[in-house]
């Protein structure tokens, strides 16, 4: 096992407030707190998967725009003093960032965050896994959509599904207790996989979350009869596994979770057929600093110029304090009602803003 351990988490995602300690967390309109932010590092992204990044071309981030390490952390002491007590990672890629473990060492120092995660397409994990530990990152997810090596060239555009296995694999060697895979399921694409990702997760100590297929940011191609619900699911493995046994958990992750017959657990993400947004307490900061409530927000609030322009610390957790109070985001349980559902952002739209795409605000 490569280096020292991170220190323990004091708290699992989805805990009750009662283990907040000294903060408490605002509250939105609908009675939500502040939990969890979402930390987008860079806009950039190694793959092409035809759910997120379908297009030819993108339009990405000026490069002056994007938060230096000091400014994250910043940025992170405000959403603390707000509340937050949990982080993940994201992109685009995030190891596609130079220096990475630099921001991890300087937000696992940070007592008030409870929770420090990553999510990755794992091309690049095999050698940063050990690494990422030894700088104190808590949990690892790893999105992997297949198992077959042609079908993730398809998806992709890439021939990189041995790149992942092998990161999966080093972040197990490396330390990483209970890694996380995350599927996306869709329709007549990797939808006859379920029972052999099951499998998969069985045999390297993961597990692993199905999502369905959502109608957000660059998935442009997307359509309701792509959509594999979580009941579909549920049979499908159901008939393959056994009895399968619901995990009665009352958090705010977003995936409810399963158990096997033989107590394998697996986990499904609803948004689209059975959101949770009424439980939700997550919230998005892009790579530059662009903070959304939810991830079908069409607007969100821009951190960094305050921050450049010399706000305290107290005046960004009071900005983000004063805001969120506000929020009455319900965007996955709007989708589900508006009825007839087409992608919800044009690619024209796309082309003109960027921050509207998932691989810039970090899905």
């Amino acid at each position: 096992m490569a280096g020292a351990p991170p220190p323990a988490v004091a708290a699992q995602p989805g805990d009750t407030d009662a283990i907040m300690g000294a903060v408490t967390p605002v509250r939105d309109a609908l009675d939500r707190p502040l939990r969890s932010l979402r930390l987008s590092v860079t806009d950039r992204c190694n793959l092409r998967c035809q759910y997120c990044m379908p297009e030819e071309e993108y339009v990405w981030l000026p490069r002056r725009d994007i938060l230096t390490f000091e400014e994250i952390g910043a940025l992170v002491d405000a959403f603390t003093d707000a509340g937050v007590d949990r982080v993940r990672l994201t992109g685009g890629e995030p190891l596609l960032r130079t220096n990475l473990p630099d921001l991890i060492r300087l937000l696992a120092g940070r007592t008030a965050l409870q929770d420090l995660a990553l999510t990755t397409n794992g091309m690049l994990l095999a050698d940063q896994a050990a690494t990422l530990r030894e700088a104190g990152l808590h949990r690892l997810t790893v999105s992997l959509d297949t198992l077959r090596a042609d079908r993730f060239r398809e998806l992709t555009r890439f021939d990189g599904l041995r790149a992942v296995r092998a990161g999966i694999a080093a972040a197990t060697e490396a330390g990483f207790a209970n890694v996380k895979l995350d599927t996306v399921v869709i329709r007549g694409v990797n939808d006859d996989e379920l029972i052999d990702l099951l499998a998969y997760a069985g045999s390297v100590d993961a597990e692993v979350r199905f999502i369905e297929y959502m109608d957000v940011g660059g998935a442009t191609r997307w359509s309701t009869r792509d959509v594999v619900s979580r009941a579909e699911m549920l049979r499908v493995i159901g008939a393959a596994r056994g009895p399968v046994t619901s995990l009665d958990e009352h958090t705010s992750a977003p995936a409810d979770r399963f158990r096997l017959p033989g107590g394998q657990t697996f986990g499904i993400i609803s948004s689209t057929t059975e959101p949770f947004c009424r439980a939700c307490d997550r919230s998005r900061l892009t790579a530059d600093g662009l903070w959304y409530r939810c991830l079908y927000a069409r607007t969100g609030t821009d951190l960094r110029q305050p921050l450049r322009a010399g706000a305290s610390r107290a005046d960004l957790g009071d900005l983000i304090g004063s805001i969120w109070s506000e929020r009455r985001d319900r965007g996955a349980e709007l989708r589900l009602a508006a009825g007839d559902r087409q992608p919800l952002i044009p690619i024209e739209t796309l082309q003109r803003e960027p921050h509207l795409e998932m691989h810039t605000r970090g899905g």
